[in-house]
């Protein structure tokens, strides 16, 4: 097994980058070529230093983080998700991504809450080993869908007052997939350590398929070859009464008013972002400036990127971060 230990996510996935193009081997399932190691544990000390960003080498749509993390924990598969991440159509089934763990997560078959669920196991047993969504469905994910999860689970554990959070993978895409991922479920960590009244622990990362697309392995490299890697900033915190957590998901979805800092900051980048989609580059650049914070600055630079692939220009590496 690989084990990587770090406190800040964008340093956690570098040294991950590492290790599967130092050590991985050729794979191609489905004949997509990547470079690949197998049985990986990731630990991210302090899981509200979630964002990764590594400009310019690796830029995410903040927006689309934040998005994605609200689509999930709403339980919902609607397809305004689309707005920020275009390419997720590719991987729809009539119009609908049928792997999407939103509805697994809250209304597994219809019925069943899940994230209730293991709150309210925690509440009633803080040592409980029960504390389990499971994501993965035989049922549909043999059925041959072009979207299947690739995260087969969470497991809560409870202990000496620390809430952990161990996040299973059957596979993990670590360029495109990874910094998403690990945003989302850091955000529900949190969530959970403050509904049971916990300290926030250790965030676990469990990888059977940790790989690199070979398309991705050049800007990789770069990332290895002299690019000074930022810490994460500590996010905001994003705790909030259970009872209010469903009605505050749905005003960040509406774009209603928010008396929450974190979630207010969340709701804004979207915002900025469907403003951006709408053609006004201007009002969107402005609002991410005014957010500020990890969330804004991130957006930000993604906006610089988006703006420069427009021009065929390439994103520029300060000098200070040259070989």
């Amino acid at each position: 097994m690989i084990a990587l230990t770090n406190d800040s996510a964008t340093e956690l996935w570098r040294d991950a980058v590492a290790v599967v193009v130092e050590q991985g081997a050729a794979s191609a399932p489905r004949g997509l070529s990547t470079r690949e190691v197998v049985d990986v544990h990731l630990e991210l000390t302090s899981p509200r230093r979630r964002l990764v960003c590594a400009p310019p080498v690796r830029v995410i749509n903040a927006a689309f983080a934040v998005a994605e993390t609200v689509w999930i924990l709403a339980g919902v598969d609607d397809g305004w998700i689309y707005t920020y991440n275009q390419r997720l159509r590719q991987f729809a089934d009539d119009h609908v991504l049928r792997g999407a763990y939103g509805p697994r997560l809250r209304a597994w078959a219809g019925r069943i809450d899940q994230l209730d669920q293991a709150r309210r196991l925690l509440l009633d047993d803080p040592e409980s080993r029960r504390a389990v969504v499971q994501l993965w469905d035989p049922l549909r994910d043999h059925k041959g869908n072009k979207d299947v999860p690739c995260t087969l689970g969470w497991q809560f554990i409870l202990r000496d007052g620390r809430l952990d959070l161990h996040t299973t993978m059957r596979s993990q895409d670590l360029w495109l997939g990874f910094c998403y991922d690990l945003f989302t479920d850091t955000v529900l960590h949190e969530l959970m350590a403050s509904w049971v009244g916990a300290e926030l622990g250790t965030y676990h990362h469990h990888v059977m398929s940790l790989h690199l697309y070979d398309e991705h392995l050049p800007a990789a490299q770069d990332l290895l070859t002299g690019l000074a890697v930022r810490p994460s900033p500590v996010m905001p915190q994003l705790s909030v009464p259970w009872q209010d957590f469903d009605t505050l998901l749905q005003a960040v979805i509406e774009d209603r008013d928010l008396d929450h800092p974190g979630w207010a900051k969340a709701a804004a980048v979207m915002r900025s972002y469907r403003i951006r989609r709408g053609g006004d580059h201007d009002d969107a650049y402005r609002l991410a400036h005014a957010t500020g914070g990890p969330l804004g600055e991130a957006l930000l630079a993604w906006y610089e990127h988006l703006d420069r692939a427009a021009q065929h220009l390439p994103d520029p590496i300060p000098e200070s971060d040259r070989p």
